[in-house]
């Protein structure tokens, strides 16, 4: 069963979806995959960044390495609870992931340097995140994320996950996880995201079984997606009326 780890290295690839696939994929990966413990959950995230959004335009120049930075729960958490504060690095096609848990108020101070270390265990891993916070003093709440998530995991590898997200929103106001999910969607009409996340080689039979449905890998990041719907909502026309202008008429 799955277990959430503190440290990832492999590799993602992302699928967008029909359902009509996903039905006739849950049969076909029914022999090798189960389902983890914790069914259907809601995962929300903060995506941090700069007032320019480095981060983000840095990532979609697609460089060979590129790296962001979040506070991640799952379900909606208080002020009080803890959550995870990640950074999620990819270098040439490799996922490495580092993360580590802290209460939320003290999470968003942390990432918004100003350091409560004295309320955390593992200090270590809070300086390897201050290294990296480092060569981004302006860094800010940039971007709320949240989507639905089903985890598989290999019956016989469990370093094989494939996970399917639906309802995918995001929002760049009232940027808190404590404040609830909620936000515009950006899945295409009747399109669910999936992602294969593999340390080694695809397996011969899921290898197989995507071919057979006609499924190809995409680029989709959540976040990018976020990002440039926000530039176009900037780009959009007012539609303010001058007063002076409907009174003269």
């Amino acid at each position: 069963m799955a277990n959430y780890q503190s440290v990832f290295e492999r590799k993602e690839t992302k699928y967008l979806i029909t359902y009509e696939h996903w039905n006739k994929l849950l049969i076909e990966l029914r022999p090798y995959m189960e389902l983890d413990q914790y069914g259907k959950h809601l995962i929300t995230n903060i995506y941090y960044d700069t007032p320019s959004w480095f981060l983000i335009r840095h990532s979609m120049s697609k460089p060979l390495y590129k790296e962001k930075v979040r506070l991640r729960s799952y379900g909606v958490p208080t002020k009080e609870d803890s959550i995870y504060i990640e950074i999620k690095k990819k270098f040439d096609g490799i996922v490495y992931k580092r993360r580590t848990k802290m209460q939320l108020k003290h999470a968003e101070r942390f990432l918004t340097h100003q350091n409560e270390l004295e309320s955390v265990s593992d200090n270590q891993k809070v300086r390897e995140f201050e290294s990296v916070l480092s060569f981004y003093p302006d860094l800010e709440p940039a971007m709320y994320l949240s989507y639905r998530r089903l985890a598989y995991f290999g019956k016989l590898d469990d370093d094989i996950r494939i996970t399917f997200d639906q309802e995918i929103l995001y929002r760049t106001e009232d940027l808190s996880l404590s404040s609830g999910s909620y936000g515009k969607a950006i899945l295409p009409e009747n399109h669910l995201l999936m992602e294969i996340k593999i340390c080694g080689a695809m397996p011969v039979w899921l290898a197989r079984i995507l071919s057979n449905q006609q499924i190809y890998p995409t680029k989709f990041s959540k976040y990018a997606n976020g990002y440039q719907d926000y530039l176009k909502k900037q780009e959009e026309p007012t539609m303010e009326v001058n007063e002076r202008e409907v009174f003269s008429v």
